[in-house]
């Protein structure tokens, strides 16, 4: 009953790398290291599979609170990323934008984010978002504020959800329809607060570094059974489901090999 078993935008938590590393005696910061690298490989497997947008929580605003020394290995991985990945990005067809609060960061990697955002800027087959510093109710507000800067003399009561919408940090994007978090728990962690509202959110025990393409694939298998009311009962689901028959497209098939190397 779900009427586009292939989701155009993809949000993920990658979460479980601390976790990971732990479970192998390993420092914590290994495990980060190791996450780092997954995500060269399901950026491609989404671009392989037709994901039009994915949007990755890197660093949450309230990841400073972590020890200092694993923030500082956080920021030279994300450092490292963008030194590493952007010609390949460039090449592959990829967008980068990179969303939240940049002003935290040392001023040699706002000037990679930068770069590597203007390098990409004319790709269009998948656009990759990484939320860095980033936090769902920091989106909010800031728009709240973007709006009243950009409207002098009008109040609130002048806004609705359409003209917020536009001033925040993902405008231009398309809601996701599909978010993973992995590492097992069961919650968004303040990840894109008001665009997940209609969301299907699946939870896995895997660790963010064990997270492969089979288990992406697993993902979208569950997707593709989800039925997306939007507020509406099945019934109208499936009058529309059936009155659009003869223009659905083939059911998605996600058994093939991703090629990930």
């Amino acid at each position: 009953m779900n009427t586009q078993p292939v989701p155009q935008h993809i949000a993920m938590i990658m979460d479980g790398n601390g976790r990971w590393a732990k479970q192998r005696l390993l420092p914590r910061t290994v495990g980060h290291v190791k996450g780092a690298a997954n995500v060269r490989h399901i950026v491609k497997a989404c671009n392989q599979l037709g994901i039009e947008y994915l949007t990755l929580f890197a660093f949450s605003s309230e990841n400073w609170r972590r020890p200092v020394e694993e923030v500082s290995a956080l920021m030279g991985l994300f450092l490292q990323y963008l030194e590493n990945e952007v010609a390949e990005m460039k090449a592959s067809g990829i967008r980068l934008r990179v969303i939240g609060d940049r002003s935290a960061f040392a001023p040699l990697l706002q000037s990679r984010i930068d770069q590597a955002e203007q390098d990409t800027a004319h790709n269009t087959k998948l656009h990759l978002t990484i939320a860095a510093n980033y936090g769902g109710q920091w989106d909010v507000l800031n728009a709240m504020r973007t709006w009243q800067l950009a409207n002098p003399g009008k109040t609130l009561q002048d806004m609705d959800a359409d003209a917020l919408a536009t001033h925040l940090s993902t405008f231009g994007l398309p809601d996701p329809e599909l978010m993973i978090r992995t590492g097992g728990e069961s919650r968004i962690s303040n990840f894109l607060l008001w665009q997940t509202v209609y969301t299907e959110l699946y939870f896995t025990d895997l660790h963010w570094p064990d997270f492969d393409a089979a288990a992406l694939k697993k993902a979208l298998q569950w997707y593709a059974k989800r039925v997306r009311r939007f507020g509406r009962t099945d019934e109208q689901v499936a009058s529309t489901v059936t009155a659009s028959a003869d223009q659905a497209q083939p059911a998605a098939d996600f058994g093939g090999e991703v090629k990930i190397s």
